[in-house]
């Protein structure tokens, strides 16, 4: 992995009001160490910013290669900023939990988590497991872009067919003779034939 890797973490304050909340205590000192882990580990830990509505602001501004969310999986709300502020623009999500239960690991996931960690914060567990959630997130992004892929040729492919159906009924011509002069069309403008056939549908769905 690469040492410069830009990382956010996605946290409560670390300052405890209550000095005898033995469980924020143990959470501020959990994600501490976890924030010492990564500069120890010697990754570039950019920003430590609260999960709220202005989070896809700071993620926009700040550009990092991955963000990790140090809450308690019950603390929904947190997790829930960091999946809407990476929506268009993805990147991997990282989540650490002390909580033990596992109920919510399948929709985190679903929800676009590339690693759901219950403790185990100790340093020379961090660079394995951010290798992983990078390689699983460049998997998956590679997968979609795979998909998206066929999808748009399926789409194109209708498109081109439809057009020739046209030409083939307006100008009686032959499934071939119709697709050369589509071809043809797309070489004389610079456009793809998909973009040509589109237009001419436009075009005939204009004119009706």
């Amino acid at each position: 992995m690469n040492e410069a890797l830009r990382i956010v973490v996605v946290a409560p304050d670390l300052a405890v009001a209550d000095p005898d909340d033995a469980h924020a205590i143990a959470q501020a000192e959990r994600s501490r160490g976890l924030r010492i882990g990564l500069l120890e580990n010697g990754f570039n830990l950019v920003a430590t910013l609260p999960g709220d509505p202005f989070l896809t602001e700071r993620l926009n501004q700040l550009q990092p290669d991955l963000v990790i969310v140090d809450a308690e999986s019950e603390a929904r709300d947190a997790l829930e900023h960091v999946v809407m502020a990476t929506r268009d623009e993805r990147r991997p999500i990282v989540l650490f939990t002390n909580d033990s239960d596992t109920s919510h690991v399948q929709a985190a996931v679903a929800a676009g988590v590339s690693a759901y960690i219950v403790a185990g914060l100790s340093p020379d567990r961090i660079r394995p497991i951010l290798d992983v959630a990078m390689a699983r997130f460049q998997h998956e992004e590679g997968l979609r872009r795979e998909l998206a892929d066929v999808k748009s040729e399926l789409s194109n492919r209708k498109i081109v067919d439809r057009a020739k159906g046209l030409l083939m009924e307006r100008h009686g011509l032959t499934e071939q003779a119709a697709y050369d002069r589509l071809r043809k069309a797309a070489m004389a403008k610079g456009m793809k034939v998909a973009d040509v056939a589109q237009r001419m549908l436009d075009v005939a769905d204009l004119l009706g």
